[in-house]
């Protein structure tokens, strides 16, 4: 009998085990239901190498599927995501594209921030990435990416790695954050400049 009840805590912690880091993850985007700051973004070359990129920008995140994500140097672009669209402006080219959530692939990363819990569960396998962090690998074979790393210090977002399909890397710091910022979908109502070359993909 000891033996027997040995066995089944085993099995039973080996359980508890493998669905903490999902759960750990969903607990902590549980608490973010608003999020605004600033980012800077580092794109690696092949194998990793030097960077090859850099980026800086601010962004705005309300649950419900609401994004922005403006980059402001070196060149300027604006994408901003809704439940039904998203928009990607680019200032310097002066042309907007427009694109059905459900069709885009690159909304992904987005969306796990917004810690949609049934999008995290049903399409990725999530597994510790040691103190504050998180893997995610897709488990849909065409996803966009092959891999995303969330960390958290402190409870709080503070970098992001993606790992594109071709394998490059892209490196995310966060800061000057605010997880008290009054938003609402109004904030993320895009309408097209006047003047730029529109292209939608949805008609």
């Amino acid at each position: 009998m000891r033996f027997t009840m040995t066995l089944i805590f085993m099995l039973l912690s080996a359980v508890h085990a493998a669905a903490a880091p999902v759960d750990d993850l969903l607990s902590t985007l549980a608490s973010i239901e608003s999020l605004s700051g600033r980012f800077s973004q580092t794109q690696f070359g092949p194998d990793d190498s030097d960077a090859v990129q850099q980026s800086d920008g601010r962004f705005r995140l309300l649950k419900g599927g609401y994004f922005s994500w403006e980059i402001t140097s070196p060149d300027r672009q604006m994408i901003v995501a809704t439940p039904q669209y998203l928009w990607h402006h680019d200032l310097d080219l002066e042309t907007v594209t427009r694109r059905p959530v459900a069709l885009s692939e690159e909304l992904s990363p987005l969306q796990v921030l917004g810690g949609d819990t049934s999008y995290l569960r049903d399409s990725f396998t999530i597994e510790s990435a040691g103190e504050g962090g998180y893997r995610l690998l897709p488990r849909a074979t065409d996803p966009g990416f092959r891999a995303l790393t969330l960390g958290f210090e402190q409870g709080q977002l503070a970098w992001m790695d993606i790992v594109d399909r071709l394998g490059q890397r892209i490196q995310l710091r966060f800061f000057e954050l605010d997880s008290r910022a009054e938003l609402s979908a109004a904030d993320f109502d895009f309408q097209p400049p006047p003047g730029v070359d529109l292209f939608y993909y949805d008609e």
